[in-house]
């Protein structure tokens, strides 16, 4: 049978890898570090599922304490919701410095991050280790790659690694599993009152992830600088239970009832073009609808609306009902809109943001089956 069009994996059971793999997220587009986060959220709903199963060590590099980032609040509270299932460790100075500007500090606070990594990937503690930032800290000279690569070589085979942050050294893309360069594009948005538009677009990993990551800092924002910031995850084509992000969106709802809402629509099964469904389209329309009203009314400071880019390429959508939803947007709601697509909807041009996901390498494409808890 000849399967045409994109097609979204859905949370069904299905067999799934027991081995890590290294992620490499990297590039000038935007993106990377909400990845990772995007994978957090999703290693602590399955652990918060099945407590047995996982623990996530949350390091930040160039990311020290002297600055606050929107995200920290949400970190904090599944922190103190679900001690044991994540760890945070945040090193080097608060704001940006070059390379002819680093300091004996700069030196110890990569260090004092390297030398938590290590430790962390020695014990064989943590099913997920994130290493936010650390390919500009690599490539600014503040820690020695071949190092870095030859511990991240000899990983206990269970633990999942991701690497974040622009110009990754080629040693590092070398060995990871998996390859994902963030590549920015950029329109310019005709129209006034449209600042604030997300697009995650492209065949490499990385789009949804970001989408959530995007959430959880909207989130944290909502937390602890702006109470009125309520955030709406609209997801399509991923009906059915089993994604593992809804269990700690749900452990945020049940904390903050007013700061998130969460709705998926869609078949638990993977739509293909020319074998539609009815309920397909249903389903579209349903959470389009969700979508509109939630736009129109003003009550949300961020709206993620995750695989809408396929719904509209799968033609289950229309394309001009969202543009001019779009065009009409308040002016301080933030939209992110995430999917890859092989034929680019109008609203891309509306877009101020808009990285695409260029895959250079995966392990789906070795055969290598994909992980409850990382990849859905």
């Amino acid at each position: 049978m000849t399967r045409a069009g994109v097609g979204i994996r859905t949370a069904q059971t299905r067999s799934e890898r027991m081995t890590g793999q290294i992620h490499v997220y990297d590039g000038a587009g935007k993106g990377k570090s909400q990845a990772a986060l995007g994978v957090v959220l999703r290693s602590i709903g399955l652990g918060i599922q099945n407590l047995s199963q996982t623990r996530v060590l949350l390091l930040r590099f160039l990311k020290g304490p002297g600055r606050t980032y929107d995200e920290d609040a949400s970190i904090q509270a599944l922190q103190r919701a679900f001690p044991h299932l994540i760890d945070q460790v945040r090193t080097g100075r608060g704001e940006f410095f070059g390379a002819d500007e680093i300091t004996k500090f700069d030196r110890q606070e990569a260090q004092r991050g390297w030398d938590v990594a290590r430790g962390a990937i020695a014990s064989g503690l943590y099913s997920v280790v994130v290493m936010d930032e650390l390919n500009p800290v690599l490539d600014l000279g503040l820690l020695p790659v071949d190092e870095v690569v030859r511990t991240l070589k000899n990983k206990p085979d269970h633990m999942e690694v991701i690497v974040t942050g622009r110009a990754a050294p080629q040693p590092l893309i070398d060995i990871a599993d998996l390859h994902s360069e963030m590549k920015p594009h950029y329109h310019v948005a005709k129209e006034e009152g449209i600042a604030g538009i997300e697009i995650y677009t492209g065949a490499g990993k990385g789009k949804s992830t970001s989408a959530l990551g995007k959430a959880l800092q909207a989130i944290g924002k909502g937390i602890s600088q702006d109470k009125s910031h309520r955030v709406l995850i609209m997801q399509w084509l991923k009906g059915g239970t089993g994604y593992t992000e809804d269990a700690a969106i749900n452990a945020l709802r049940q904390s903050y009832p007013n700061l998130v809402d969460h709705q998926r629509s869609g078949r638990d099964a993977i739509v293909w073009r020319g074998q539609q469904q009815e309920l397909d389209y249903v389903e579209a329309e349903r959470g389009w609808e969700i979508a509109r009203a939630a736009i129109a009314s003003g009550l949300y400071k961020t709206i993620i609306l995750d695989e809408l880019n396929p719904t509209v390429d799968l033609e289950l959508l229309p394309e001009e009902p969202i543009v001019q939803a779009l065009l009409r947007k308040p002016r301080d709601t933030e939209i992110v809109i995430t999917g890859r697509c092989k034929n680019p909807p109008a609203y891309f041009e509306l877009a101020t943001v808009h990285s695409e996901m260029v895959c250079h390498k995966h392990y789906a494409e070795k055969g290598i089956d994909l992980k409850r808890g990382v990849d859905f």
